[in-house]
């Protein structure tokens, strides 16, 4: 099954709940500032967000205004190309060689799986890939890497639990420059609740990239779980304050109705959404595409 087809089952619940909605409504509604106030209750309702809801809302009443829209039928095309454009705009990213991606989040949204399964994509393009175990606070964080690294047929470098996890980073990049790998993908603690211990732990992390590999390509890639909806947006602030992010991979697309949550973290923070995870397997994640993704909500 290629992507596209994947995405649309994986956004099943919420394109079936926002279609639903938005047919029903137009069906029967008049281009009039109740349409749009019930329009901007559906997006807040398949977690697109108020505030981003709101100014979606905003941009499309300008827009049937200008156009001189007058059937509700027409107001979902105008919506669709509304939102089409806002991803359109967007930063986009293409992962350069040889690229250190450092993986951040918290724990519990799938860090571990998806640095597994971010091996398995890079090696079908042909690349060489080491894994960093870089958590090395998190009991059996490891040994749950070490797996997937089994299962991805994939180098790992490990430390001992409770090893500095700057000194595993270091070990990493050697190995890295010493075999030329194409992709070093580097684990991290997300540990929220110790926050000064966390926000120096990255800084440090970040430093040693820099200093052993300047001429690596630097990513740093936050995993959010997109069952959380809105409080992804919150974790996406929270680790704002220690690091740079520079993308963001959606992990969990296929168990939520609250898909919409891409459209909020594009319009908010003008962040791509890199990787998509759409289920289980080791190979079901991808690049993220946002036609695909537009296409498959209306």
């Amino acid at each position: 099954m290629g992507l596209f087809k994947k995405i649309g089952s994986a956004l099943k619940k919420t394109k079936d709940a926002f279609n639903r909605k938005i047919d029903a409504l137009l069906s029967h509604g008049e281009v009039d500032d109740e349409l749009f106030d019930d329009l901007t209750d559906i997006l807040i309702s398949c977690d697109i967000g108020v505030s981003t809801s709101m100014e979606i809302m905003e941009e499309l009443r300008e827009e049937c205004h200008k156009r001189k829209i007058r059937k509700a039928e027409d107001v979902k095309v105008v919506l669709k190309e509304s939102i089409a454009n806002m991803f359109e705009s967007a930063p986009k990213i293409e992962i350069q060689y040889p690229a250190i991606i450092t993986i951040i989040g918290v724990n519990g949204v799938g860090k571990t799986t998806t640095i597994g399964k971010l091996a398995n994509y890079f090696k079908n393009q042909k690349k060489s890939v080491t894994l960093v175990a870089g958590d090395t606070f998190r009991a059996a964080a490891s040994s749950q890497l070490n797996e997937w690294a089994d299962r991805s047929k994939t180098r790992i470098i490990k430390h001992a639990e409770g090893a500095d996890a700057a000194a595993v980073v270091f070990d990493g990049i050697a190995s890295a420059k010493a075999n030329k790998t194409d992709v070093l993908l580097v684990d991290t603690a997300g540990r929220l609740h110790t926050k000064t211990n966390l926000m120096a732990e990255l800084k440090k992390i970040d430093k040693i990239i820099d200093r052993e590999y300047p001429d690596a390509n630097k990513y740093n890639f936050i995993v959010l779980d997109a069952t959380t909806g809105q409080n992804a947006l919150m974790q996406i602030n929270a680790f704002a304050e220690y690091c740079q992010i520079d993308g963001i991979v959606l992990t969990k697309l296929d168990g939520t109705a609250k898909g919409g949550v891409i459209i909020a973290i594009e319009k908010e923070y003008s962040l791509p959404v890199v990787f998509v995870g759409i289920g289980e397997a080791i190979d079901d994640l991808d690049m993220f595409n946002a036609q695909d993704y537009v296409d498959e909500l209306f």
